[in-house]
């Protein structure tokens, strides 16, 4: 595997499971964000990253791909599960998906 495992990996949305999953080139599943949904609002409760893929940028990865699709569906996060929450914390381009978050002063 590269050292920069991430940028490698697929990121789609398993709705049936209510999971994300990022999985490798050969259809590894190298981790999964869990989530329910409730209206116009999804809740992300757990991500877990396997053991074989920890410290190589999956989470960051599967966290990046999941919110992206996410701001596509124009619904609100509210990410209960702490890594997730961390994740937003240090990339300001995704706090307005947040649920509750003040509406952005950005203009062009």
């Amino acid at each position: 595997m590269s050292s920069s495992p991430g940028a490698a990996l697929s990121v789609s949305d398993r709705p049936d499971e209510n999971r994300y999953v990022a999985t490798t080139a050969d259809g590894t599943t190298a981790g999964f964000a869990e989530y329910k949904l409730a209206g116009d609002l999804i809740v992300f409760t757990h991500t877990e990253v396997d053991e074989a893929f920890e410290g190589q940028g999956v989470g960051g990865a599967l966290v990046r791909g999941a919110l992206d699709h996410v701001r596509t569906r124009e619904v609100r996060v509210l990410p209960l599960c702490p890594f997730v929450k961390a994740w937003i914390a240090r990339h300001p381009d995704y706090h307005g998906l947040v649920y509750g978050a003040p509406p952005s002063r950005v203009s062009d």
